[in-house]
């Protein structure tokens, strides 16, 4: 099975809570009118658009729609299609070497095996990569860590457990510098966004970046998980203001009937979706692109 068609699949439960009751919708729809509206924007509400984005939305489309002089329902169904296509479409910036990805998120996001997934994506493309054991707290962090390091035939960067993870993300900084890697990709131990002592260590790991490997471009990668909808909203919000976010990976969205989650941190933090993951297999992460995320979730055949 493609991507494409995983990600169709893996979109099902979320398609069954928007796009469904779109449908569902624009066929009892004799004219677009408030009542329509108001019905679109109680079916984004409940695929954890958010209220925000929801509410800028359907007024965006209201705005098209009367502009047009539209009546059917279903040119107001592709108007607002077309909307959500443009609203998840932020070009992410081109790739620049070397680079380093820096990945934060909370516990249990999935961080260190996305960590391993993007080693292998980046070596298969003939890139010479680098990883940094920085959750150094997780006993097991290392040894998951190494095994994907061993699988993607890179080096990896460790210290002892408990050591302070600013030492590590120093080190491996050097490391990579004196290596010529084009790529080095630093886990993070998962934490609590709401922990202020634990934020401010994130902080100075990323100062160390900036500070020994300037040449470098940096990607603050945030790792979310789809299935904890509006919450995760919460926690990027707070890893932005501590690290500067520049990019997301959505995983999980095949556990959830809340994919309209990405919509709303589109809007919310205007940082684009660099991947997404609907799977546990090294071919489940993939780059997001805005056009083909719309059309499974609405069903349609890739073309």
């Amino acid at each position: 099975m493609g991507f494409f068609a995983r990600l169709k699949q893996g979109l099902s439960k979320t398609r069954g809570n928007l796009t469904e009751r779109v449908d569902e919708l624009v066929e009892n729809t004799v004219e677009v009118d408030e009542d329509f509206y108001e019905e679109l924007t109680d079916i984004l509400l409940l695929s954890d658009v958010g209220v925000r984005a929801s509410t800028e939305i359907i007024d965006e489309l209201r705005r098209r729609v009367e502009e047009q002089k539209i009546k059917d329902a279903a040119v107001a169904r592709q108007m607002f299609k077309d909307l959500l296509v443009e609203e998840m479409n932020i070009p992410r910036p081109p790739l620049g070497w070397p680079m380093v990805m820096f990945v934060v998120g909370v516990n249990g996001v999935g961080k260190t095996t996305t960590v391993g997934k993007l080693a292998l994506r980046f070596q298969e493309i003939g890139r010479s990569v680098m990883l940094a054991a920085g959750d150094t707290f997780r006993a097991a962090a290392d040894d998951q860590l190494a095994v994907w390091a061993e699988r993607a035939k890179v080096p990896l960067i460790k210290h002892q457990p408990g050591s302070d993870p600013a030492a590590v993300v120093y080190d491996a900084v050097q490391a990579a510098k004196a290596r010529k890697a084009d790529l080095l990709i630093i886990d993070t131990a998962g934490r609590l966004h709401n922990k202020k002592n634990l934020m401010e260590e994130l902080s100075k790991m990323r100062r160390i970046i900036d500070r020994d490997f300037p040449e470098a471009t940096v990607r603050c990668m945030l790792i979310m998980d789809a299935t904890t909808g509006q919450n995760g909203l919460n926690q990027a919000k707070m890893f932005k203001e501590a690290v500067e976010i520049n990019g997301i990976i959505l995983t999980k969205l095949d556990g959830t009937a809340k994919g309209g989650v990405a919509i709303a941190i589109r809007r919310e933090l205007n940082v684009p979706v660099w991947y997404i993951g609907v799977g546990e297999g090294i071919d489940d992460l993939q780059a997001f692109e805005a056009k083909e995320f719309v059309k499974a979730l609405f069903g349609e055949d890739e073309k």
